[in-house]
Order: C-alpha cells, then sequence, then structure tokens
C-alpha cells in the first residue's frame, strides 16, 4: 500500500496494476526527456517493514552533451529499507552522449533483515547511431549500511578522456557497455555460482562476502549488456518476471 507520493519537476512516478503476484512495481519516468548540463534529479525511497518493491524506469535514461561551464548534472537516489522490507532498484541503462557531465549517488540504509538489489548499466554511446563518446566527466557512487554500519561503498570516476580509457585492458578493453549489480541479503552468497554459470558466455567478475554479491558486467554493446542483465536478474529475482517495460 502507497503510504505517501510526493513529485515535483520533471521527475514523475507510476504505478501500474499488478497483473500478478509479484511485488508492486513503481515506474519512474523523466518527462524532460533526458538530462542536460546543471540538470538535477531526486529520488528518495521508503519502504515498510515487510513491505517488497520493483522500481523501475520507463526507458534508458539520457546524459546530454554540457558546455565546459555547467555544474555537473546531478542523479541522487536515496533507498530506505525497514526490516524485513525488500526492494530491486532495476532502473534501464543510462546512455552518455560525448562530452557530457554526471554525478550520480546511490545510497542505501538498511534495517535487519532487509534485502536489496540493484543495478546501474551505463552505455558509452549507441553503436547503431554511430555514436562515440569521446570525453566525458562522471563520478557513480554507491553507498550501503545496514544497522548504520557501512557495508559497501565505491566510486566510479574514469577519467576525462573517455574513449582512450575505454581501450585500456584494465579497463573495458574496448567495450562501450558496463553495468554493476549489487545484492545486499542474508543469502547473498548462495547466488554467486548461479550467477557466474548463467552469464558464462559474458564478460562477468562476480565476489561475496558477509551478506553481499557484487557483480561487474562488460559488454560490447547495449545489446550484448541487456541479455546479460536479464540473464543476471533471472538468477537473482529467482525466477519473478522483469518490470513489463523491459520489455517494450
Amino acid at each position: 500500500m502507497l503510504g505517501r507520493l510526493h513529485q515535483s519537476g520533471s521527475l514523475r512516478l507510476r504505478l501500474p496494476r499488478e497483473t500478478s503476484a509479484s511485488a508492486p512495481t513503481a515506474v519512474l519516468l523523466n518527462t524532460a526527456g533526458g538530462v542536460a548540463g546543471g540538470d538535477s534529479l531526486s529520488l528518495d525511497v521508503d519502504c515498510g517493514a515487510a513491505t517488497s518493491l520493483t522500481v523501475t524506469t520507463q526507458g534508458a535514461e539520457r546524459l546530454y552533451r554540457a558546455l565546459p561551464s555547467d555544474p555537473a548534472s546531478r542523479i541522487v537516489t536515496s533507498i530506505n529499507l525497514a526490516d524485513g522490507a525488500c526492494c530491486d532498484f532495476l532502473p534501464q541503462e543510462t546512455i552518455l552522449f560525448d562530452r557530457c557531465s554526471l554525478d550520480r549517488q546511490l545510497v542505501i540504509n538498511m534495517t535487519g533483515s532487509a534485502r536489496f538489489l540493484g543495478i546501474e548499466a551505463i552505455i558509452f554511446g549507441r553503436a547503431a547511431m554511430g555514436e562515440t563518446v569521446q570525453t566525458a566527466r562522471l563520478r557513480d557512487s554507491i553507498t550501503l549500511t545496514r544497522d548504520g554500519v557501512l557495508r559497501f561503498h565505491e566510486v566510479f570516476r574514469p577519467p576525462g578522456q573517455v574513449a582512450a580509457w575505454r581501450q585500456r585492458p584494465t579497463a573495458l578493453g574496448g567495450a562501450t557497455a558496463m553495468a554493476t549489480i549489487l545484492l545486499a541479503c542474508p543469502d547473498a552468497g548462495e547466488r554467486l555460482v548461479p550467477l557466474r554459470d548463467a552469464l558464462a558466455s559474458f564478460q562477468l567478475g562476480a565476489s561475496a562476502w558477509d551478506g553481499l554479491l557484487v557483480g561487474r558486467i562488460v559488454a560490447a554493446d547495449g545489446a550484448e549488456l541487456r541479455r546479460a542483465l536479464l540473464a543476471s536478474m533471472g538468477v537473482l529475482r529467482q525466477g519473478r518476471a522483469m518490470p513489463r517495460v523491459w520489455s517494450c
């Protein structure tokens, strides 16, 4: 049951009717059609005790070119989970355009036995459109706490010359798409081997420790990345169908 909803600006939330016994789904829409230099979007989600929710987006988000004088675009998502709550944060891909500028933060605060599954996927230009991202200002951070104790924190900040960085064997090895998967739940470690098996034909690195599972996917393009994400969610969501917008 929805307790409170407040929205303003270009960011909108829609709650489609459920056609199955799966968790309620909240779909985010950016009516501006993309994010430009200096734009700021924020999302706060509070899941009460023993509730379940899937949060996704209507489509891929687009980060357009910013002027050198523009401040970085900001996207801040805060998710709070009470004891026993379950939240799957499954936004579709973020597509970067050449000379974009983004500071994105995902902050998860969990209590007790709460469960979180999240993905952050990035595409460096659309290959089918002949787009190439030469330069970009990008800072992407994820922070997760449980019962007030920091359990996971990382900051992804590639150098501004993105095209050259992508070619490095220690970076993306020429790939144009990547994703991070984060699962936080008591049995996260039990999903590690099934995840590796399901993505054996993709470029995946995954580790699990102390109730956390972190996976990294690198793909040649957005289409391959999506196939890998769908395969991974088939394992981590334990057969639950993806939100319908993922198949539109």
